[in-house]
């Protein structure tokens, strides 16, 4: 593609961000930047949540993953539906109880200071990884199709797209973040159909029905695996499916931010509802558009990229139309944007409300000043990590980051799960300790579970096994009084 035109349509795209945020920045309150007021239309909520869960991750790997592990993803995704389920009836309505901005702040009252510090510590070091990896996968992309031929290097271009989403995000927060991933998410969605719709018709195929028998016939749309001794075996996916969703948009404040700007609990469910039918329908259509993909590599004579990840960046933009190209751009760049914005905003809300504890121990005067300051600070640490991410970078993108989440979130599993189902309290002091040894042991279990359990291999569930071990933990350091 033409760089000025990818210029062209990023600086647009910006513009509109922009607009928006200066719309939702007026008459702040000392809150709008962590609740958003509680105004949020839960509608609004659920449309831009598709585009923060599936970010550039689902949007770049799940379509080139197919040629690797065929629809077996997908048995995660059906996993989802229950891990929904759990938030809206049972966290949800615990978070609006407590009336809670940070979700952490249950951990304070049912255990004590020190569990408190832990499960926040553990999301900060969990998002700072995640959305790291994914910014990083999309800024790889940004890189190839713009900066390289404007001469800017990879941590040139780093600089710009974090300091993008600060400019729009350090005044209005979760509440500009709310709108901004509704324009995200549609450019994402935008820049998929457009793509299924070129590839249909290069393949000659006249009709959606045609276009699912032709996907279904493919060895890739393979969606059980059976064999109990595979990492994407059928149970192992989907009751992993169920416990990420949990961890990672239950106990996560950054999925959960969103929906507690909804004005009650009876919105905030709704939205959790019918975002998850959307999204189960959503990661349908990526998969499709996977197979789709390889289909027209074969029928082109086109040579497969090394990595999956770079399959569909490489046809948008060096095969596909100059429309479907733009259309691409636009997408891939909302990927990077709708996870990293509300990420920040994540980030900035718990340090400030669970170790500066803003709002008790920080005049109102200087509030703004230090939440300010905590938000770039949180982005100059993104920017930072993604350049050690750039050197390290060996695997398939999106178990990357399924697999960091099941060794950081096991630790917040374990502490919930305990202080949800059992009444007992816990010598509050030692929970640090299980909140690290519990990933230890789980990776020291994974690296050697081929040998000791008759060739089984783990895969996603490792982060049910870490959260088994952390809630062991803490029945060891039950109070038995």
């Amino acid at each position: 593609m033409d760089s000025t035109i990818v210029l062209l349509v990023i600086t647009s795209y910006f513009l509109m961000l922009f607009t928006i945020s200066w719309f939702t920045s007026r008459n702040l309150t000392s809150q709008t930047f962590f609740t958003g007021d509680r105004q949020s239309p839960w509608f609004l909520v659920a449309f831009g949540m598709i585009g923060a869960s599936l970010s550039g991750v689902t949007f770049i790997s799940v379509p080139g993953e197919v040629g690797n592990s065929n629809f077996y993803y997908f048995q995660v995704v059906l996993g989802y539906t229950i891990g929904y389920a759990v938030i809206a009836k049972l966290l949800l309505p615990l978070y609006y109880k407590l009336n809670l901005v940070s979700i952490y702040g249950y951990l304070e009252q049912r255990f004590g200071f020190w569990s408190y510090k832990t499960g926040a510590f553990f999301f900060i070091l969990s998002r700072t990884l995640g959305s790291s990896i994914r910014v990083f996968l999309v800024a790889g992309v940004l890189q190839l199709i713009l900066f390289d031929h404007w001469g800017i290097p990879f941590w040139g271009a780093v600089l710009i797209t974090v300091g993008l989403i600060w400019l729009y995000t350090h005044r209005g927060g979760i509440k500009t973040v709310v709108w901004t991933d509704t324009l995200q998410t549609f450019f994402m969605l935008a820049a998929v159909v457009t793509s299924i719709v070129l590839v249909m018709g290069e393949l000659s195929m006249d009709s959606v029905w045609e276009m699912m028998l032709a996907v279904s016939e493919r060895p890739e749309s393979k969606v059980f695996n059976w064999r109990w001794q595979d990492g994407t075996n059928f149970f192992k996916q989907f009751f992993s499916g169920a416990f990420i969703v949990i961890v990672m948009t239950g106990l996560d404040q950054d999925m959960m931010q969103k929906n507690l700007t909804c004005r009650n609990l009876g919105d905030a469910q709704k939205n959790m509802f019918w975002f998850t039918n959307i999204l189960v329908v959503v990661n349908l259509i990526f998969l499709a558009l996977g197979v789709l993909l390889y289909m027209y590599v074969e029928s082109e004579g086109i040579s497969l990229p090394v990595r999956t990840d770079d399959l569909y960046p490489l046809l948008a933009t060096s095969h596909f139309s100059l429309f479907a190209g733009t259309v691409f751009v636009l997408g891939i760049t909302a990927a990077a944007y709708s996870s990293a914005d509300s990420t920040l905003t994540a980030l900035t809300t718990s340090f400030c409300h669970d170790f500066l504890r803003i709002d008790k121990a920080i005049p109102k005067n200087r509030q703004v000043m230090v939440r300010k300051s905590v938000h770039l600070g949180f982005t100059i640490l993104m920017f930072l990590v993604i350049l050690v991410i750039e050197y390290i970078n060996d695997q398939s993108v999106i178990n990357a980051v399924f697999i960091l989440a099941g060794y950081t979130y096991g630790p917040l599993l374990g502490l919930y799960a305990f202080g949800l189902f059992t009444r007992r309290k816990v010598k509050d002091r030692w929970v640090p300790i299980p909140a690290i040894t519990a990933p230890l042991l789980a990776f020291f279990v994974a690296q050697n579970s081929e040998q000791w359990f008759w060739g089984y291999t783990f895969g996603f569930e490792i982060l049910i096994l870490n959260g088994l071990l952390m809630f062991f933990g803490l029945w060891l350091l039950r109070d038995k009084e």
